[in-house]
């Protein structure tokens, strides 16, 4: 692999390219990798770079030193090139990205990286010669040179030979839906803490299973946004669903708000709340979805609606419906449900509201944090309010509360069943980045 670098500061890159596992890769004439300086396609004297048009401090790069840099490179190693900028406005360097890029030079292609500093380039540049534009994460740093660097180091493991058991190579974290499984060496005890009777049974069959187990552990309390964009086999997806802390779902008709004055009332069951909660409940996993009302009337409708899905006539009409009614069970209280999935699980569920409004000492939650909430093993109640919302008694009794559902427009009054089915999916649902 021939790969070109063109940067202010050269001398950066002179200990890192002649370290570890990279030194021996061109030792072997595996890659071959050539530094350039800016400084090299200027006079004497002669700056590489110019103030930016319109206010603001700050210096660029001009874009005829980078065009003089690019056609050296390409006289030297082959006009045949991909050619890589970094920025924070760039796509995100993961795993998947450089399985990709390997790919792409498999063949022998020219690899030119042009790290910028100062602040930045001339944005013309990137127009005119960029195959791709990367970026390692959401923040600044003061050049693309270390960024330059994360790539080579990950991009040249997927070169043949570079990595002396390959097979390592194809079980890195991230190379699939999860992280790699934790490890042990000598000695067993230590500092109070065994290494697993398993790791050292001599069971492989078992040992086998053990890893995969504890990495669809860590990769789902630990990252699951990776696992849920990236997961695609079934047997996968069934790793990960078993390790996915319980989820309870609640629907309150008291404990809400009502009218324009929003005061504390109750408010009256609807069928097609029940049924398409329910199907919502069914495909993202949900162990038990509860109806709450104290009226006894509204409860007689909804034992008679619960009481048809469970007869022979309802599964025979439908019988996906009847499956997603099985999860359906009708409750007084808040408190009712909350003593059931305890008596059910053995621990107290972490109790997660809905609402716009964030009250004193309750911060809002993000979509991205199941982290914060699965790290406590605990099993999960989403609680919603139907009427105008849940009252502040409730959302008070809450650990968290999720941040709003919301588009771009100004419109935000959702039907109840829109919002749970929204919720449950960026909570619980599969979102391949590459499908």
């Amino acid at each position: 692999m021939n790969i070109s670098i063109i940067t202010v500061f050269k001398e950066l890159y002179e200990p890192f390219l002649a370290t570890s596992l990279i030194k021996r890769a061109q030792q072997k004439g595996l890659v071959d990798i050539d530094l350039h300086s800016f400084f090299s396609f200027v006079q004497p004297k002669e700056r590489i770079d110019a103030p930016m048009f319109g206010h603001g401090a700050g210096m660029l790069i001009k874009p005829t030193v980078v065009e003089q840099a690019v056609a050296h490179c390409k006289e030297r190693k082959g006009a045949d090139t991909h050619t890589i900028f970094f920025s924070p406005q760039g796509q995100m360097l993961d795993q998947t990205v450089l399985q990709d890029l390997a790919q792409k030079l498999a063949n022998n292609k020219h690899l030119v990286l042009i790290p910028a500093r100062y602040e930045g380039m001339d944005a013309r540049v990137e127009q005119a010669y960029a195959d791709q534009v990367i970026s390692v994460g959401n923040y600044v740093l003061m050049g693309g040179d270390l960024p330059a660097m994360v790539l080579l180091e990950g991009l040249l493991r997927y070169v043949p030979g570079v990595v002396g058991k390959e097979d390592s190579v194809e079980h890195d974290s991230f190379t699939g839906p999860f992280v790699d499984y934790p490890s042990y060496t000598e000695p067993v005890a230590w500092q109070g803490m065994q290494v697993p009777d398993i790791i050292r049974s001599g069971n492989h069959q078992a040992v086998d299973r053990w890893r995969r187990e504890q990495a669809a552990e860590v990769s789902v309390k630990k990252h699951f946004g990776w696992v849920r964009s990236h997961i695609k086999v079934p047997e996968d997806k069934k790793l990960a669903a078993a390790v996915i802390p319980h989820h309870y779902v609640a629907l309150c008709h008291s404990d809400v708000l009502i009218g324009p004055e929003k005061l504390p009332g109750t408010t009256s069951v609807t069928s097609l709340d029940i049924h398409d909660i329910a199907r919502s409940c069914k495909t993202y996993g949900i162990q038990g979805y509860s109806i709450v009302t104290p009226l006894h009337d509204q409860q007689k409708i909804v034992q008679k609606l619960l009481g048809f899905w469970a007869s022979d006539v309802g599964t025979a009409y439908n019988p996906q419906r009847q499956s997603a009614i099985e999860l359906v069970d009708l409750q007084e209280s808040i408190d009712a449900v909350i003593e059931q999935i305890e008596r059910k699980e053995g621990k107290r569920p972490l109790l997660v509201a809905t609402s716009a409004r964030a009250l004193e000492g309750q911060s809002l939650l993000s979509f991205y944090e199941q982290d914060k909430v699965w790290q406590h093993d605990r099993p999960v109640l989403f609680i919603f309010g139907t009427g105008k919302g849940l009252t502040p008694e409730l959302l008070q009794r809450c650990d968290y509360i999720l941040a709003p559902v919301q588009g771009f427009s100004g419109f935000n009054h959702l039907s109840v069943r829109s919002a749970v089915a929204i919720i449950l999916d960026r909570w619980l649902g599969i979102n391949l980045q590459h499908p």
